[in-house]
């Protein structure tokens, strides 16, 4: 039996390097359509909207990794690998040099205050950004 190399590769960290092509405008449209390919035989989706998936569904991923960037748990490669996704998705990680730590900061609670009235934000993360903005010194 012959293995290549790319059989002792770890699939999921290929799947999102595939992942990543796909999304980078760099690449050419013919890289990424075999990109896609490749998913599509690895058994992996692509990363663009499927049918029927919904834009809250995408948004909860894409919260998913956000969150993985603030967790002082999560590996440095998985962070690498959210970073990579949100960058994709055009998502800025770092924050703008002409915007200063404390404009940040009343952004932040800003954003909380905004989802306690938001009736598209579920009860748990009301909850969350109640907590948040006490511990924060915002309500």
């Amino acid at each position: 039996m012959v293995f290549s190399a790319s059989e002792n590769k770890n699939p999921e960290r290929v799947a999102a390097g595939l992942k990543a092509a796909i999304h980078n405008p760099n690449v050419s449209e013919e890289a990424k359509e075999r990109a896609e390919d490749r998913l599509e035989q690895m058994g992996a989706g692509t990363g663009r909207s499927r049918p029927g998936s919904t834009e809250q569904e995408t948004n909860r991923q894409l919260g998913g990794y956000k969150a993985t960037l603030a967790n002082e748990q999560t590996s440095p490669e998985a962070k690498a690998h959210a970073r990579e996704i949100l960058e994709a998705h055009g998502y800025t990680i770092e924050r703008p040099d002409d915007i200063s730590e404390n404009e940040h900061d009343t952004r932040v609670l800003a954003g909380y205050k905004a989802a306690l009235s938001n009736p598209r934000v579920s009860s748990e993360a009301k909850a969350h950004a109640r907590d948040f903005l006490r511990e924060h010194g915002g309500l």
